[in-house]
């Protein structure tokens, strides 16, 4: 796969709500973002910077983000790469945090046809696994951790 950019389909821009983060919201809720000219939630989900560190561990736990299925990454220690997807590599040279951000939340947004699972998302799916079923895969900070760590790959 040459083309590293997301591609835009002509989709409308999505407006949710502005970024609100009720101080009473379960892990498993989502909070509102607005997505803004289509292909970019530029604010974070939790009004805060994510770890990188913590964001890197999440991407390659082969039970949550689980990024190695389908891209190689800068993780040597860590076997069998998937190819489906772009190279990881050099991703934040490519793409902006928010256009990093939306990738994860919803890739399906700027792509229909992406087999790019979203991992803040919890209507319109199908085949959702049991222990997902009606909560996202990743919680708002876990997405920002790995869009921090996404954002160190120059």
């Amino acid at each position: 796969m040459k083309n590293y950019a997301l591609p835009l389909l002509g989709m409308a821009a999505l407006s949710i709500a502005s970024l609100t983060v009720p101080a009473d919201a379960k892990a498993d809720e989502l909070v509102p973002f607005k997505i803004v000219n289509g292909n970019s939630i530029p604010a974070s989900l939790t009004g805060k910077a994510g770890d990188p560190a913590k964001g890197r561990d999440v991407a390659i736990n082969r039970k949550k983000g689980n990024c190695l299925a389908c891209h190689v990454m800068p993780i040597p220690e860590q076997p069998y790469h998937g190819e489906v997807g772009p190279d990881l590599n050099g991703l934040a040279d490519r793409l902006s945090e928010g256009e990093i951000r939306l990738q994860l939340v919803n890739p399906k947004t700027n792509n229909p046809a992406t087999i790019m699972p979203a991992f803040y998302r919890t209507e319109g799916l199908h085949r959702v696994a049991k222990n997902f079923q009606g909560k996202p895969m990743l919680t708002a900070e876990e997405v920002e951790d790995v869009v921090a760590y996404l954002m160190t790959l120059k």
